[in-house]
């Protein structure tokens, strides 16, 4: 179960001591490949890589990253059950592609932040990790963006062909980064 349900089920001090210690482990790991952290939403870290900072392996940063990142989820889970707490899921997902990245707001507030079509395909395939039923998604270009950048394959990743996006107009085909 997510983040969501949780909410759910535990005071307020619980949610909130989880997602401290959820983005504890994550932060440092997306630093160290390179990523600059957009903004926390919630149980969501979005980040970028190559944007706030230029990168030549853009792809290969973030594509570790989620490796990484969906390692140390599970060894989170297993320490989370041995001390008698339930499991949470973690997603993840990645796009490449073009983007605007500046300041938004106004005099009195203003936020770094990206914009543009990677940025929503990111996010709709982090949901679609819940149709296609894993942990950890990228689409087909962005994947092989980082074979080209000299991404290793290590994780047996699996191609899906033509799978229907929500908020996609044509099918994509994906990459499963963790089942």
């Amino acid at each position: 179960r997510g983040f969501t349900v949780f909410a759910k089920t535990v005071k307020p001090d619980q949610l909130i001591r989880a997602l401290a210690e959820y983005q504890s482990l994550m932060v440092p790991i997306i630093q160290k490949h390179g990523g600059s952290i957009d903004k926390f939403m919630g149980d969501g870290i979005m980040a970028t890589f190559g944007a706030a900072i230029a990168s030549s392996t853009y792809a290969v940063d973030a594509l570790e990253a989620v490796d990484e990142i969906m390692k140390a989820a599970v060894d989170w889970n297993l320490a989370r059950v041995a001390a008698g707490f339930p499991e949470l899921r973690v997603g993840a997902a990645c796009a490449a592609g073009p983007i605007i990245f500046g300041a938004v707001g106004d005099a009195t507030r203003l936020e770094d932040t990206v914009i543009g079509d990677a940025v929503n395909l990111a996010a709709k395939l982090e949901k679609q990790t819940k149709a296609e039923q894993v942990r950890a998604l990228t689409d087909a270009v962005t994947y092989d963006i980082a074979l080209d950048q000299g991404y290793l394959l290590n994780n047996g990743q699996e191609r899906r062909s033509a799978r229907a996006i929500e908020g996609v107009e044509a099918p994509m085909d994906l990459v499963v980064m963790a089942a």
